[in-house]
């Protein structure tokens, strides 16, 4: 009797959520609705990026990337708030380093950015005299190739 009222509070809590869920690794039916609301985390905005001097980084990430600038304003008295946008892309990237943060600049940043063709890309940057650290390389899941920007700080290139 209680696994049958259990089971009847669960269909019902399930069915009074608003979104579709089905997994092997359960029993809810594929036609009910999940236990619990959507998430609030919709996508990543900006990653920063951590800059010794942001008018050399600007022109770096403009002129030899691409990239477009959304915002560039004052901030304090140290920085500018620089956000750049990537063509292409819903993430953007921005040019700050937090006070504190200064040891950050002229590492590797854990930032990957995609390109169709990683060889054709690694051959243009190279033109425009962009620093790799090694030609593209490529694996079993795609290819890659890391690039330094002014400071330092290291970049993958890769495909999906």
């Amino acid at each position: 009797m209680s696994e049958f009222l259990f089971g009847a509070a669960l269909r019902l809590s399930i069915n009074s959520y608003p979104n579709n869920h089905y997994s092997i690794y359960n029993d809810i039916d594929p036609n009910s609705e999940i236990p619990y609301p959507a998430p609030v985390i919709k996508s990543i905005k900006f990653t920063s990026i951590p800059v010794r001097d942001q008018d050399r980084a600007l022109d770096f990430y403009t002129n030899k990337l691409g990239f477009s600038i959304l915002t560039d304003q004052h901030f304090n008295e140290k920085q500018r708030w620089i956000e750049l946008s990537i063509p292409g892309a819903q993430t953007g990237i921005v040019l700050f380093t937090p006070d504190g943060h200064e040891d950050r600049i002229g590492s590797f940043t854990g930032i990957s950015f995609l390109a169709d063709d990683v060889q054709q890309t690694y051959n243009q940057l190279t033109a425009k005299g962009v620093e790799f650290v090694a030609p593209p390389k490529t694996e079993a899941w795609g290819t890659s190739a890391i690039f330094k920007d002014p400071d330092g700080n290291q970049f993958v290139l890769g495909t999906k």
